[in-house]
C-alpha cells in the first residue's frame, strides 16, 4: 500500500553541512502505515527488502523494495523489537517475550545467541549490532517485562539495565557497560574504534565510548548529544560518521562532532531508522505506525 509524500514532512537545515546531504527535490514518502509501534528495521540487500517489527501486533513486516508491497514476514514474531543483519546476510533479532537476541539461519531455524547472562534472564533485550569480527552488542532496557503491551509483565532478576557482547567463537555474554539508565539503540562508527548508544532514561542522552584495541569492551562514555524532542530511541550511522537518531519529533542528524545540524520532520513518534536501497543510501524511518523513506546524498557505514 503506498501512499506517497504527506504533509507534516519536511528537511529542516539547521546548520550548512546538512544542506548537502539532499537534493532540493527530493521529499519523505510514507511507504506504509497499519502498524502500532513500528521499530527495528533491518535492510537485507540480497533480495531487497526491509524486516521491521510491529511489537504489540507480535509481528515482524517485510517491505519489497521492487514492488512497494508490504507483507507479513513472521507472526508470532515473540514481540520483535531490535533488528540487524549480520556479517553473513541472517537475520538477527531482539526478541521481548522471549527474553533474548535470536539469529534466524538461512534454512529457517532460530538460533538462540543469549537470554541469559551469569544464570539469570535477560530483562527484554531492544537493539542489536554485529561489529566486523561477528561479535554481537545488544542493550537490555526493562520494557518488554513492564507491563504487558510489549511482553509479559515480570520481575527483573538481573540488578538493573545494561549493555552486552556475545563473543563470536565461544558465546560468551559479558556486561559491557553498566551504568546507564534504559540503554536503548546503539552503532559503531565507521572505524569501529566508538560505540554509541542510546540511553531513554533520565536524562535522554546518547552517549559515546571508546572501544578497546582488542574490541572486547569499552572505556569512557561522554556524553555525545542530549535529546530536544522525546528521546532518542534507534539510530544508525553514515559513511562519514554522521549520527542519524529518532526521536519524537522525526529524525535528528548530528555531525560528529556533536552539533544538531539538521532535521526530518515526521508526524509521528519516529523509533528507529536504517539505511538501504541498492545504494545505501535510502534512509528508512520507523514512525509510530508507518514506514516512511527518503533518498540522501550520503550512504550507511554498514548494512543492518
Amino acid at each position: 500500500m503506498f501512499y506517497g509524500q504527506i504533509e507534516g514532512t519536511d528537511f529542516v537545515v539547521l546548520d550548512k553541512r546538512f544542506s548537502e546531504l539532499f537534493a532540493g527535490h527530493i521529499r519523505v514518502d510514507r511507504l506504509w502505515t497499519g502498524a502500532v509501534w513500528s521499530e527495528g528495521p533491518a535492510w537485507f540487500a540480497a533480495g531487497r527488502y526491509l524486516i521491521w517489527s510491529d511489537i504489540p501486533n507480535n509481528r515482524m513486516l517485510r517491505y519489497d523494495d521492487a514492488s512497494g508491497h508490504v507483507s507479513v514476514f513472521r507472526q508470532p514474531s515473540m514481540n520483535s523489537n531490535g533488528n540487524t543483519v549480520d556479517n553473513q546476510g541472517r537475520l538477527v533479532t531482539c526478541e521481548h517475550l522471549m527474553r533474548r537476541v535470536t539469529r534466524t539461519e538461512i534454512d529457517g531455524s532460530i538460533t538462540v545467541l543469549a537470554d541469559k547472562w551469569r544464570g539469570k534472564r535477560l530483562n527484554s533485550p531492544n537493539d542489536v549490532v554485529v561489529k566486523s569480527d561477528d561479535s554481537i552488542w545488544f542493550t537490555d532496557p526493562s520494557y518488554g517485562i513492564d507491563s504487558d503491551n510489549e511482553g509479559d509483565r515480570a520481575s527483573p532478576e538481573i540488578d538493573g539495565c545494561h549493555a552486552y557482547r556475545v563473543d563470536p567463537k565461544s558465546g560468551d555474554v559479558a556486561r559491557i557497560i553498566d551504568d546507564m539508565v534504559r540503554p536503548n539503540g546503539l552503532a559503531f562508527s565507521p572505524d569501529e574504534k566508538l560505540l554509541y548508544v542510546a540511553d531513554t532514561g533520565a536524562p535522554r542522552h546518547i552517549r559515546r565510548f571508546a572501544v578497546s584495541p582488542d574490541g572486547k569492551s569499552v572505556k569512557g562514555g561522554e556524553v555525545f548529544a542530549v535529546c530536544a524532542a522525546g528521546a532518542f530511541d534507534g539510530f544508525r550511522v553514515d559513511r562519514d560518521g554522521r549520527v542519524w537518531t529518532s526521536t519524537a519529533e522525526g529524525v535528528h542528524c548530528f555531525d560528529p562532532d556533536g552539533t544538531l545540524i539538521g532535521k526530518i520532520l515526521i508526524p509521528e513518534i519516529v523509533a528507529n531508522v536504517t539505511f538501504g536501497g541498492v545504494k545505501r543510501n535510502r534512509l528508512f524511518i520507523c514512525g509510530t505506525t508507518s514506514l516512511y523513506a527518503a533518498l540522501l546524498m550520503t550512504n550507511g557505514s554498514k548494512l543492518g
